[in-house]
């Protein structure tokens, strides 16, 4: 895949623009804030429909404005098309083609992975973190588990509503606690193979790129307890045991105690859980690694190249870190969008961003 241009309207603090890329490396130059991570932002968002900086729509649009829009056009193995994303302060508004779509038929639509200094927080964050970053991931190349997640997370809105007013014994709550159970298992079986495969490329990119002595995994941890080797029957056989063992617990408190809304998922490094007892130089390692492994998974389930984005690298990485990862994305055939306070050995279009205002800086020199 490969973005061709994008327009934006009334954007964070960017002057409305419309810019053309370079179908590899995109190069954004400035001193901190000066909106280099907001153009970032805006492809992010005009991609997925989100923000990988914050959750409140309403900080995305610019200052004394009420509406704002973003419009990428792209290719991928086929043709040429577009996206768009239109929004004021009560909705949004998602169009494919020029056709308006509803969210579930946008997102997935243009593949795309970030990295953030804040993505730090899936290794030293809550689990609920975690949670959320991996159902994104898997759910941009699996529509199904977009699907059963989203039809979850209403019956566990139902189930705890039902449990809370003690109207466990209304025949509808058997219905209800069926599909609990089959969308549950459904989740955690699509977690589990998501992490099996990305786990093996996990550790490959680490100790390719950052420590060849070491070994990195991902590991889900379940309330099931282990889960190797397991099929969705056998998943939904614990899930209805544990329903047994902690039911009048949940009675007594009102809400659901188990399910894959109270798993994790752990980075160990060596075996030894990353989040306690990794350096900060290994996590940011480990976290780069991460998307790299994002990329070969979308590149496998989706036989097309994903959008690669990577904010403030300059800073974030030490000299080492930061070449050996230039030299390989030398090598890969993907897109990929850069924001950095210093320039880098690489052949890319660069920009000059100052005061919201960005500049083709090949043309500027």
């Amino acid at each position: 895949m490969e973005i061709l241009e994008i327009n934006y309207v009334n954007f964070r603090n960017l002057k409305d623009r419309n810019i053309k890329f370079s179908p590899r490396f995109n190069l954004f130059l400035g001193k901190n804030g000066q909106g280099k991570t907001s153009i970032l932002e805006a492809i992010y968002f005009n991609a997925t429909g989100k923000s990988f900086r914050t959750s409140k729509n309403g900080e995305l649009i610019q200052y004394n404005k009420n509406k704002m829009g973003a419009f990428v056009s792209y290719k991928d193995s086929v043709t040429e098309k577009s996206l768009s994303v239109k929004m004021d302060n009560k909705r949004k508004e998602y169009s494919y083609n020029g056709k308006r779509i509803p969210f579930d038929n946008f997102y997935g639509k243009l593949n795309i992975v970030s990295f953030i200094p804040e993505d730090i927080n899936l290794i030293t964050g809550s689990p609920s973190v975690r949670r959320s970053f991996f159902d994104g991931e898997i759910a941009q190349i699996n529509s199904e588990y977009f699907q059963n997640l989203k039809n979850y997370n209403k019956i566990l809105k139902i189930r705890n509503k039902y449990l809370k007013e003690r109207n466990h014994k209304d025949p509808m709550f058997s219905i209800y606690q069926d599909e609990f159970i089959r969308l549950g298992s459904a989740i955690i079986k699509s977690r589990i193979d998501y992490v099996k495969n990305i786990s093996i490329i996990l550790n490959l990119n680490y100790r390719k790129l950052f420590d060849d002595k070491k070994e990195l995994s991902l590991k889900y941890e379940s309330s099931l307890g282990e889960l190797k080797n397991i099929d969705i029957l056998k998943i939904q056989e614990l899930l209805k045991k544990k329903s047994d063992s902690v039911f009048h617990q949940e009675i007594k408190y009102g809400f659901s105690l188990f399910g894959p809304q109270k798993d994790d998922f752990l980075f160990l490094l060596n075996e030894r859980e990353a989040k306690s007892y990794s350096s900060q130089g290994e996590k940011k390692s480990i976290i780069f690694s991460l998307k790299l492994s994002e990329i070969d998974m979308i590149i496998k389930e989706r036989r097309e190249n994903p959008i690669f984005i990577i904010d403030d690298i300059s800073s974030y990485f030490d000299s080492i870190r930061k070449n050996n990862i230039i030299k390989y994305l030398k090598h890969r055939e993907i897109q990929v969008f850069i924001s950095s306070t210093g320039d880098l050995d690489i052949d890319s279009k660069n920009f000059q961003v100052d005061k919201g205002e960005i500049y083709d800086w090949n043309k500027q020199c």
